[in-house]
């Protein structure tokens, strides 16, 4: 409507709230007319002065009550480009909306964005995709070891594409140990597709995976679309965030809240990371999904959700800004799919589990330590020795046997590898980076490709014990204790 409609309005102009018409000319009096003909003209004269007296106090009365009840002041309003700001009313920008009026409403209007909730949902469904695994977990009872395939899904959202493959960021969570991975773009059973793992980070809970491009149909790629990326670092508490996600696997789900705190330290797995907290919902499910601002850019990956009977709205994401270099990293990685067994490599050695427990213990760095290192294998031609802790393999964080054995799988025997290990020596730690080139298996017990215990790999406990034996895990057959054996 334009401005010109509400300068229009009664009772905003004075010009336009009352009339004082104009004197009239007395008619000339004729010679010779009777008195009773004078008298009737001066009765219309006395009849208009008291119309005008009459429209001029009506006038004046009207006035005084405009003032008074400040009629006035919301016509103003209403033909004002800060209407948002002055009612307090939000509105949706269109198209005719001028740009002084879309930052008037969003500075005062308490609006923190250009969209509403469904706008951005529109916008961004079409980004954020279900994931869906299989993991195989082993259960120790009395009858022995049983495996049993058990379901998982999270969420996750496109990040980008290059000349092969479509690539998701999600969290590491969601994908460790899946023997089987499996995406679903738009709610739609006809467009899922079979995923790999492009990278992880399971230290900062980040995992990129990979769809090939000639796998995805024509009419699938043209209902999806890359996320726009924000800056997490311009957040502020209070901000409006909206939330997509798989919750608890039923579907793609939008729900709505606020950035309730920044740089909130959390502690998950042992591993403490700073991270945003917000009362939008975050369910089982929603992990790896998109925190997205009111401008519709992600700003955080929906990652956990504290969990009490007496706790509600208390969710947490990762800050984008935090996870971007790591995430173009695990994107610029090459895509390993399984190998043969008979072609697969090993390192041949023994090894065990380095939990936070004996890190806190007798500050040990944290990864996989090495029991024994098999004669001719590939290990020990590189120099790893009994007593080395393994940290990183070929990039990747090695926190546990279950990882290395699960990265291993992916490489072939004649293939070289940096491996990244802590060595003591003075009494204290001291890493070094090797380049290993894995061979065919010599040793028939060594515990790098053949066994991962009884630990779900999925698991979100705080301790799982590999062997399922608690400190047992660390005593040798000699019954030394824990320290003894760290020493030997």
């Amino acid at each position: 409507m334009s401005d010109s409609y509400y300068d229009y309005t009664q009772g905003t102009n004075e010009n336009y709230s009352f009339h004082e018409e104009p004197e009239l000319p007395q008619p000339p009096v004729e010679p010779g007319k009777p008195k009773k003909e004078r008298r009737r003209l001066k009765r219309v004269g006395a009849a208009v002065s008291t119309g005008v007296v009459f429209g001029l106090t009506a006038g004046l009365v009207f006035y005084g009550v405009v003032k008074a009840t400040g009629v006035d002041q919301l016509s103003a309003a209403a033909s004002s480009p800060n209407t948002v700001a002055a009612t307090g009313i939000s509105q949706t920008p269109t198209a005719q909306t001028t740009a002084s009026a879309v930052q008037e409403a969003e500075g005062n209007s308490g609006n923190s964005g250009d969209y509403t909730v469904s706008q951005i949902a529109k916008e961004c469904l079409p980004s954020v995709v279900s994931i869906s695994s299989v993991t195989v977990q082993e259960v120790q009872s009395f009858f022995g070891s049983q495996s049993y395939e058990v379901p998982g899904a999270g969420s996750g959202f496109i990040v980008g594409k290059n000349d092969t493959e479509l690539l998701i960021v999600t969290n590491n969570h969601v994908v460790a140990g899946a023997e089987n991975l499996s995406v679903c773009f738009n709610d739609d059973e006809k467009q899922v597709y079979e995923a790999v793992v492009k990278g992880t980070d399971p230290g900062n809970d980040l995992a990129v995976v990979a769809i090939d491009l000639d796998s995805i149909s024509e009419d699938t790629m043209k209902t999806v679309k890359i996320v726009t990326l924000g800056d997490s670092d311009k957040l502020e508490v209070g901000e409006q965030v909206v939330a997509i996600g798989n919750a608890l696997g039923s579907g793609q789900s939008v729900t709505s809240g606020y950035v309730s705190a920044l740089n909130r330290e959390v502690t998950i797995d042992n591993m403490t990371a700073s991270l945003i907290q917000t009362d939008a919902a975050i369910n089982p499910g929603n992990s790896g999904g998109a925190l997205i601002n009111m401008k519709g850019e992600v700003v955080g990956i929906n990652s956990a959700k504290y969990a009490d009977e007496q706790v509600e709205g208390m969710g947490y994401a990762i800050p984008i800004t935090t996870a971007k270099e790591i995430i173009d990293e695990l994107m610029a990685r090459e895509t390993r799919r399984k190998v043969d067994e008979a072609d697969r490599g090993y390192l041949g050695i023994n090894c065990r589990n380095v939990t936070a427990e004996v890190v806190e213990m007798y500050n040990i760095p944290e990864g996989v330590y090495v029991d024994e290192v098999g004669e001719g294998g590939a290990a020990a031609a590189a120099g790893i020795k009994k007593g080395d802790i393994i940290t990183k393999f070929d990039g990747q964080t090695v926190s546990d046997k279950e990882t290395l054995v699960r990265n291993l799988e992916y490489y072939k025997a004649g293939e070289t590898v940096e491996v990244v290990i802590q060595r003591a020596s003075g009494g204290e730690y001291q890493e070094q980076t090797l380049q290993v080139t894995l061979a065919k298996q010599v040793m028939s017990s060594a515990d790098d490709n053949n066994s991962q215990g009884s630990q779900n790999p999925n698991s979100r406990k705080p301790y799982q014990y590999p062997d399922g034996n608690g400190e047992e895990e660390y005593r040798n057959g000699s019954g030394n204790g824990l320290f003894d054996d760290w020493l030997n």
